[in-house]
């Protein structure tokens, strides 16, 4: 079996389709306490087939806005196939969000539907929708609530949206039509909503497979695929689109286990599987404590994340070889490495161009710098998103001729590989989550025992980044890591965005302007680690 390299050109929906025809062998095992599953990606077209139908009965059709916040269970894969027979736009979003997340994407997106669990990890879904719903705005486009488990009144059961009914044909939708919405946080309070369509999706897909050679490529049969990413993030999303189109055998975890990893990429004989370098690390301890068998894996991508040399170092001891990438929701794979690069490559780098790819390095002006000179990244190819939700974000995005602006600054080396030097985004990268700077500072200032606060990126050996809060307290107050943790759990914000180290000053670093010198800052919370790192 052999990728359709020509299915960018189709829609979403009849990509599925062609996939579940094309490859009976596809495999879907979602290992869950709550939703465990064995699927074929027949079953999960027939499925699909039905929701799809459901939809367009109680109103869905073309272009209309469906939310996903599921764990990493086949039903999403599921929602997501009606959704796209129906001709509707996907919407994936973080299981973990909260109320304030919720009712901002819901509200920019013009979400009809949101398919939710009744609860999972403790969350009671219906609340977080009552929760969102009384934000400002009201949610008021929002029709339907559909429910995994028990529905309540109020909400519509996913069962009676998978009983039998006359299924029309899948909706018309074009290539170029929007089909996936993906909101992901930046420099700015709000997150964004990324827009793309079945072209990028497809062509994102279709490069992937392309890079390893196409599936018949790979000793001992089709991929073998462990996703640690939940679906909310445009890697797990796309790791779930790509089971379905190629047939390969996709493992789902709905909750991350590092012995459980191991134990699955041992049993499932994985060939592959991305990672970031909190993953990869979790990994290598499951093996170890499990005396778990990796050899099987071939394909290791660790990226999302600042990756330490020494943890590839560790990899390659146990017998890995992990290499590098480089992408966003924006532009998925942009560079990727491979296991046969040299060690110093895998070590340094993210790689080289996808095919298809550009990449051009411009100054402040959007010139282009001298060659080996570091200058922003400008990206183009046809796994470009297609612009911004919020239209008011694409001027500046954008460079004339459709270069998008990625924000990070690197250079190629004399062998065409990418290597990042800095960020002009003001994000903190946690276990390959992006988390807004700004938005976490927001939320400090309300804070009634801080006066000041500043936020910036400290190095964690096992998340890569963690949120790293400088505050100035009030006088005679004392602000503490529990006290912060109970403001922003009362305030809906998911966990991860949550200070894991909180320094107080008497003052922040400014120059003669009063801009807060984050540079200084940065400086001081990854010097603050290394010491942590020694004592350790």
């Amino acid at each position: 079996m052999s990728m359709d390299f020509d299915v960018a050109g189709r829609s979403l929906c009849a990509a599925l389709a062609g996939g579940a025809q094309a490859h009976p062998d596809g495999r879907v095992v979602v290992v869950s306490e709550q939703r465990p599953a064995d699927v074929t990606p027949a079953q999960i077209a027939d499925a699909g087939q039905r929701f799809g139908a459901h939809l367009r009965r109680i109103g869905v059709g073309p272009g209309d806005v469906v939310a996903v916040q599921l764990p990493a269970w086949h039903e999403w894969m599921v929602a997501v196939w009606g959704i796209a027979h129906a001709g509707a736009v996907i919407l994936p979003v973080v299981a973990i969000y909260g109320a304030k997340e919720l009712a901002f994407i819901l509200a920019e997106a013009g979400a009809k539907a949101i398919v939710t669990p009744d609860a999972w990890r403790k969350v009671d879904y219906a609340q977080v929708i009552r929760e969102a719903r009384s934000a400002d705005g009201g949610l008021p486009g929002l029709a339907h609530h559909i429910v995994i488990g028990e529905a309540r009144p109020g909400t519509l059961a996913w069962d009676d949206m998978l009983a039998p009914i006359a299924v029309p044909p899948m909706a018309e939708r074009a290539p170029d039509d929007l089909a996936m919405l993906v909101y992901t946080s930046g420099t700015t309070s709000v997150p964004k909503g990324v827009q793309h369509t079945s072209r990028t999706l497809l062509s994102e897909i279709a490069s992937q497979t392309r890079a390893r050679g196409g599936d018949d490529s790979i000793e001992g049969g089709p991929e073998r695929v462990l996703s640690p990413w939940p679906p909310g993030h445009v890697a797990g999303a796309l790791a779930m689109l790509r089971a379905l189109v190629d047939g390969l055998t996709l493992v789902l975890m709905d909750q991350w286990s590092p012995q459980e990893a191991a134990r699955l990429v041992a049993e499932h004989r994985i060939t592959s599987m991305s990672t970031t370098p909190f993953h990869l690390a979790g990994l290598l301890d499951g093996a170890q404590t499990g005396g778990y068998d990796l050899s099987s894996l071939r394909d290791v991508l660790t990226g999302a994340a600042p990756v330490p040399p020494a943890l590839i170092a560790r990899s390659e001891a146990a017998g890995l070889h992990p290499f590098r990438c480089y992408g966003s929701s924006e532009m998925p794979t942009v560079t990727k490495g491979e296991p046969s690069d040299p060690l110093d490559k895998r070590l340094t780098t993210e790689g080289r161009l996808m095919p298809g790819a550009e990449i051009r390095f411009v100054d402040e002006d959007g010139n282009d710098v001298e060659e080996g000179q570091d200058g922003e990244l400008a990206l183009r190819g046809p796994e470009l998103f297609i612009g911004y939700r919020d239209p008011a974000l694409n001027a500046r995005a954008f460079l004339p001729g459709g270069w998008f602006l990625s924000g990070d600054i690197g250079r190629l080396d004399a062998d065409g590989y990418l290597l990042i030097t800095d960020r002009k985004k003001d994000i903190i990268i946690r276990g390959g989550e992006n988390i807004s700077s700004r938005e976490v500072e927001e939320l400090l200032f309300a804070h009634p025992d801080i006066l000041e606060a500043a936020v910036v990126a400290a190095p964690d050996e096992r998340m890569g980044e963690i949120v790293c809060a400088y505050a100035v307290p009030r006088p005679g107050r004392a602000p503490t890591l529990e006290s912060i943790g109970e403001q922003f759990a009362a305030a809906g914000i998911a966990r991860q965005k949550t200070p894991e180290r909180l320094v107080l000053l008497p003052e922040l670093p400014r120059n003669s302007t009063g801009k807060v010198l984050k540079h200084q800052l940065r400086a001081m919370a990854w010097e603050e680690s290394k010491g942590r790192q020694a004592v350790s």
